[in-house]
């Protein structure tokens, strides 16, 4: 392959389509490896790059594969075709069905050549449908052929991208291409006859979109974020950023190349920062980063294809922040090398001075932190010091109290560093250290005693005003001339008494060891002591008196009472002592029985079973049932010692086969006979008679004044009724008191649950009541008719009045009749009186009506 550049072809690299073959530098091409040809036709594209001035030119160069001879054995020479030819066949004319033509005359042999590659430049403005290659059959001089196209941009999505034209067999594209929507496009050509006769075998046909510099690099992220540590060494790495091409990589349109467009602020240098231009990573390039100067750079990165060709590329830009991270290159330093403070003694947790340091390292960082240390003058440790989480400040805190009398100021020196160590060279400064001085203030501090608890030990019982000890305080502060004074605080038996002066502790009573007030044989009292300072201050002392034991308390018998069988057997009564005081003023004791009276001796005896113990039991063959008051003297082992003659009450009574006092025997033995058992049984008999006389005389009682209820229809009664009250008014002419009242009954239950038609008549009416006239206060005698008259229409309109006659109560009997005696009256029913104005009186009067009405039937 020959080529020339124009400039002696230095620089320029050959390349190939294909794996199979390589183009020296002097234009020879070479097969790489054996091959076996499929076919007869092989076409491959050279393309020649100019690595100075980034040129491209590309040749088509198509080998014909010659067979082996059968007769002379050798290899035919195949014929290469100039570049210029095979570009003007492309355009023109392809032939893929070829007719060969032998040495021995013409035998037509079909042969399918290799179509080249059709390239076709993408974004073409048209005109479209722009024709892109023919294709033609040498059979179509002797039939008809119709040529077509299939595969994907023909017949399959995305359709119609190509077209051929079925008579010329000329093929175009119909639209723009966009090789980064598809680079690359595989066809079909088929020719067939008029009668869909295959003519020829399909031909393949590749189509090439070649690429265009048509997109502009985008970077993944248009802002950046990466950091340095302050004071890095250039090349120390930093970040990447990274741009995409959608144009072809292989190719100038997709070769993307980066740089620092600018870099803010531009301190120390303008170019603290450099990229490589082929991954994009931003590296330091100058020393001096420093965060307490710059804390933050922003630069500015272009992407620019054609391998960063600024003429002819297309670029984009994106933003890098870059943060300069602290390192501990700052030291604390103290604002001023000295400080002070002040502190009571005797207290804790008090902050008595503050410290103040300056650091420029990043705040609230380990590089910032402060670290406080006290180096020297503490060696008691009183003090320490605490860092202000916000401030940063040194809190100096005593965490020891401190006394007056023992040091009156400490010189303290302390320094200051970080969490973090400092970093590599860096020295800590002379500022890091400082001097504290602490004063310390006298206060009026409490007496205390030197000895407490104070344990002292003497026997019980000795005399009041016995002096026991003397219970003194002492006053810490030396410096001040006090007196100090005692008094009682707890004292529970009120046994003692102190001197207020000199602590002189003396009895104020009988101390005794068997008392309440006593624990463990130790008695204690609590005393004050205080001084006359300003303020005052008080003290405590607690005084424990250890009671030595003395024989001050005879023996005690126990037990107080027991049985026992009035015939002598193996059923006897154990009996010991109890002694308050303590070894070795108890036992072992001694039982005995007294000689007067005689008779006890007599009747009991006494046997020893060891110190503690004995036994008493019956010295007679029989002793009559009864309660024994049998007396025992009780000597303890003290020195002197001390007895009791003690009483223990025996109840002797019979027993069964077993020794077990019967129960009758139990009661014999209490002293009662068995007449007075009787008795009391009579008695409770008796009483249980007459609480059961008293309950059926009461409920006989309930039942009668329940029969005395008048159970009368009141429909059938129309006779005047006598309304009984347990209650006397004050007579005819006291009109002070409301009848209505009188007909309450207490309780409305056994109304409202009554059968129905069963009402007494002198009972009140449940519901409503109608509203009478109010009567005048002194009425005339002339007004009575016209009272009854409204009394009766008010009965008669009233809505909520019973069915039945009801009696309607008028309290006013007027102050005189001028009429007889209505006994006097003929009750004779034979007269000649119309009774029949009684149905105009309305239906209360109906029932009176029917009995006197009538005329003659009835």
């Amino acid at each position: 392959v020959k080529f020339n550049n124009c400039a002696g072809n230095k620089g320029v690299r050959y390349e190939t389509n294909s794996l199979d073959f390589k183009v020296r530098a002097d234009g020879t091409m070479y097969a790489a490896h054996q091959l076996q040809m499929p076919s007869k036709q092989l076409i491959l594209m050279v393309t020649a790059w100019d690595l100075q001035t980034l040129g491209r030119w590309e040749a088509i160069v198509r080998f014909l594969v010659a067979e082996k001879s059968q007769h002379n054995g050798h290899k035919a020479k195949g014929r290469k075709a100039m570049p210029g030819e095979l570009v003007q066949q492309q355009s023109d004319t392809l032939l893929p069905w070829r007719q060969h033509q032998s040495a021995n005359g013409l035998r037509r042999q079909k042969r399918d050549w290799v179509i080249p590659p059709i390239n076709v430049p993408e974004n073409s403005r048209g005109p479209f449908p722009q024709q892109l290659v023919r294709i033609r059959s040498d059979k179509d001089k002797e039939i008809h052929i119709r040529y077509s196209i299939t595969g994907v941009g023909a017949d399959q999505p995305p359709m119609e991208v190509f077209s051929i034209d079925p008579v010329s067999g000329r093929m175009y594209v119909t639209r723009p291409m966009d090789r980064e929507e598809r680079a690359s496009y595989h066809l079909r050509a088929h020719a067939v006859d008029m009668n869909g006769n295959k003519v020829e075998n399909p031909i393949d046909l590749y189509i090439y979109v070649i690429d265009m510099n048509d997109n502009r690099p985008e970077f993944i992220n248009q802002v950046y974020n990466g950091s340095v540590d302050e004071g890095s060494k250039p090349g120390t790495y930093v970040m990447t950023v990274t741009a995409n091409d959608a144009d072809d990589s292989t190719t100038a349109n997709g070769m993307v190349r980066y740089r620092i467009v600018t870099q803010t602020p531009q301190s120390p240098s303008q170019n603290m920062f450099t990229i490589n231009s082929e991954t994009g990573d931003i590296v330091t390039v100058a020393a001096g980063l420093d965060r307490e100067k710059v804390q933050q750079y922003i630069v500015i990165v272009q992407a620019t294809d054609m391998e960063g060709n600024l003429n002819y590329g297309l670029s984009n830009t994106a933003t890098a922040i870059i943060t300069v991270t602290d390192v501990n290159d700052n030291p604390p330093e103290f604002t001023t090398s000295t400080y002070s403070g002040e502190v009571p003694e005797n207290r804790v947790e008090v902050v008595v001075a503050n410290l103040t340091v300056m650091d420029r390292d990043q705040p609230h960082s380990p590089n910032w932190n402060a670290i406080y240390r006290i180096i020297s003058g503490d060696p008691s440790g009183h003090f320490t010091i605490r860092t202000d989480p916000v401030t940063n400040e040194g809190m100096v805190t005593v965490v020891k109290a401190v006394d007056y009398e023992m040091n009156r100021a400490f010189m303290l020196t302390v320094m200051v560093s970080n969490q973090a160590p400092l970093a590599s060279g860096i020295q800590m400064s002379f500022q890091s250290t400082a001097g504290v001085t602490i004063s310390v203030t006298d206060v009026n501090e409490a007496p205390y005693f030197p000895t407490n608890h104070k344990l002292i030990r003497l026997e019980e019982g000795v005399p009041t005003g016995t002096v026991l000890t003397t219970f003194s305080a002492v006053d810490p502060d030396r410096f001040m001339q006090q007196a100090v004074r005692y008094s009682k605080l707890s004292d529970p038996a009120n046994w003692l008494n102190i001197n207020a002066t000199n602590g002189q502790i003396t009895t104020a009573a009988v101390l005794d060891r068997e008392s309440d007030y006593i624990k463990n044989n130790v008695y204690e009292a609590t005393f004050l002591a205080a001084d006359n300072g300003i303020p005052p201050a008080s003290g405590t002392g607690t005084l424990q008196i250890y009671l030595i034991d003395i024989n001050d308390n005879a023996p005690e018998l126990l037990p107080k009472e027991a049985q026992i069988c009035e015939k002598p057997n193996l059923n006897v009564i154990n009996i010991t002592a109890a002694d308050a005081d303590i070894d070795p003023n108890v036992g072992p004791f001694v039982f005995e029985l007294p000689s007067v009276p005689s008779a006890v001796r007599k009747n009991w005896t006494i046997t020893r079973l060891n110190g503690d113990y004995a036994q008493l039991s019956l010295r007679i063959m029989y002793l009559e049932a009864g309660v024994y008051d049998v007396p025992i003297i009780v000597t303890d082992s003290g020195n002197p010692p001390l007895y009791n003659t003690s009483i223990i009450k025996v109840k002797v009574c019979p027993c069964d086969e077993n020794g077990d006092c019967t129960t009758i025997g139990a009661v014999a033995a209490a002293g009662l006979g068995t007449g007075a058992i009787i008795a009391i049984l009579i008695c409770i008999i008796i009483l249980l008679t007459m609480v059961l006389l008293f309950v059926v005389w009461m409920k006989r009682r309930e039942k009668e004044r329940h029969t005395k209820q008048l159970l009368i229809d009141p429909e059938d009664d129309v006779r005047d009724n006598i309304l009984k009250y347990d209650e006397e008014g004050g007579g005819e002419e006291d009109q002070d008191y409301d009848l209505s009242q009188l007909q309450q009954p207490e309780t409305m239950d056994h109304m409202l649950n009554k059968t129905p038609g069963v009402r007494r008549v002198d009972e009140r009416p449940i519901g409503a009541e109608p509203q009478y006239p109010v009567r005048p206060v002194i009425p005339h005698p002339g007004d009575i008719g016209d009272f009854i008259n409204e009394g009766l229409r008010a009965a008669d309109n009233d809505p909520t009045a019973p069915p039945y006659d009801s009696l309607l109560v008028f309290d006013y009997e007027g102050s005189g009749s001028t009429a007889g005696s209505v006994s006097s009256l003929n009750s004779s029913s034979s007269g000649d009186q119309d009774y029949d104005y009684l149905n105009d009186w309305g239906p209360r009067f109906k029932k009176l009506a029917d009995m006197y009405g009538g005329g003659e039937e009835d």
